[in-house]
């Protein structure tokens, strides 16, 4: 049975993309979420950004999606960007059946729209904004079991031909930026998460993504862990499917990484 791989991707700092100088600094991650918008093209995608937190999880039933410009102090043409992504009602019912079979408590929300972590990378993969996207909210508390489970039911969604896509950063401690410190935390943080990633065996890959606190150098790479836990659903949705690093960019001096988990005998 093919199934569509499942993305973590690390989705820069703001509206980078519109901004010329910025984007000279994220040029693998310009090109090849380009170069994986032309190689899939999925029924519809289920988007999970770490910009979407809410108490419980909330599953997104807005039918035209707004942008939400939730960012300040960027230029002013920033503010009039628009990715008119419709819901994909189809796939946002299935979501629906999948988390209610599962007993996972949810709500909907009709008033949800993309915010960057969702838009920057939908717009570099799929700039006509023709392809409906479902989303899923990550829950405030952080838990990496919880978000695993989540993205456990959501993976029969892959053989349905839906792309899922957690978008977050593999490194986000904002005093760490532009520091050398930074850099080297980055560099550590991300060997660990790369290595846990590419791990074959789905039971240990599991328990140390869960674990994933006491991985060196890990709360000095997140403070904070909302930029981390949509890879949790992603790796949930993996199943069995090992992970690979897929995109390599810096950013204001410290290593960005993206990851896709493939079925490798589709």
């Amino acid at each position: 049975m093919n199934r569509l791989p499942a993305l973590f991707i690390s989705h820069g700092g703001g509206p980078w993309p519109w901004i010329p100088e910025a984007k000279l600094e994220y040029p693998e991650t310009v090109k090849i979420l380009a170069e994986i918008g032309k190689s899939y093209q999925p029924s519809a995608i289920l988007m999970v950004s770490a910009h979407w937190e809410e108490r419980e999880f909330n599953v997104a039933t807005t039918t035209n999606y707004e942008t939400e410009y939730d960012y300040g102090g960027f230029p002013p043409h920033t503010y009039t960007i628009k990715y008119p992504a419709k819901n994909a009602q189809t796939i946002t019912n299935r979501i629906v059946e999948l988390l209610a079979k599962g007993s996972v408590g949810f709500v909907k929300n009709s008033h949800k729209g993309l915010d960057h972590g969702a838009f920057v990378p939908l717009h570099l993969m799929y700039p006509a904004a023709n392809i409906p996207v479902a989303q899923i909210s990550i829950k405030k508390n952080y838990s990496p079991e919880e978000h695993f489970k989540i993205g456990e039911l959501l993976a029969p969604l892959r053989a349905e031909n839906v792309l899922i896509i957690g978008s977050g950063l593999s490194y986000h401690n904002m005093r760490g930026f532009n520091s050398s410190e930074g850099g080297r935390v980055a560099e550590t943080f991300g060997g660990w998460l790369t290595s846990t990633i590419e791990e074959r065996d789905f039971s240990k890959r599991k328990k140390e993504l869960l674990d994933w606190a006491n991985a060196p150098s890990a709360r000095l790479a997140h403070p904070r862990e909302d930029h981390l836990i949509p890879l949790m659903v992603v790796a949930g949705a993996a199943s069995f499917d090992p992970g690979s690093r897929f995109i390599l960019d810096n950013a204001l001096g410290v290593k960005m990484e993206s990851f896709i988990f493939q079925d490798t005998f589709s």
